[in-house]
């Protein structure tokens, strides 16, 4: 077909950007890790920056599957950074409470977190398969891509509740207390 290999150039091109600048995230992410001496995710500011970053590596797992999965998640991303440098965000390396120098922590934070890059993936594949169907033209990749990324979040999610409830253990000694957090996270 005419035009197709121009486009697949300018298709190939655009995921090696959105790739370099995954992995210059990935190398921030990596100093300040280096920096702090912890995981860098324990504060609003780096939370969000981890959410980010998970959303598009979601988006790059899936670009195969369906390269506008990547386009995607490479706006939701982008939106998520914005946000995180807002004002109201402090960026500081600060050092952690006790309670929270934990592996646990650790452990428990990464894997609930990185689930909301993956539900960010199947709530826009939603939205883009409602417009599709609105359209007359519903795409099938992004019904199986936003299947796929919500039994992946859902994994993580459940899986980093049972993390929390072993750091909630050894912080508090009490698996589950009832407190509104936790009630949240049983619903």
């Amino acid at each position: 077909r005419p035009g197709t290999r121009p486009r697949r150039r300018i298709v190939t091109a655009l995921t090696l950007a959105v790739l370099a600048v995954f992995l210059w995230q990935s190398a921030g992410m990596g100093c300040r890790w280096y920096i702090s001496g912890r995981a860098p995710w324990t504060n609003a500011y780096e939370s969000m920056v981890y959410v980010g970053w998970t959303t598009v590596l979601a988006g790059l797992l899936f670009a195969r599957r369906s390269p506008l999965t990547l386009t995607l998640a490479t706006l939701m991303g982008g939106v998520v950074l914005f946000v995180s440098n807002l004002n109201w965000l402090d960026p500081q390396i600060t050092p952690l409470v006790p309670v929270l120098r934990s592996p646990w922590l650790m452990i428990h934070v990464s894997v609930i977190t990185a689930s909301y890059g993956f539900f960010g993936i199947c709530a826009l594949c939603g939205l883009g398969i409602l417009v599709g169907l609105l359209t007359g033209r519903p795409n099938r990749e992004l019904r199986i891509v936003g299947e796929v990324s919500m039994i992946i979040g859902l994994v993580l999610l459940t899986a980093g509740i049972f993390f929390g409830a072993v750091w909630a253990n050894e912080s508090w000694g009490r698996y589950w207390g009832w407190d509104p957090k936790e009630t949240w996270a049983a619903a």
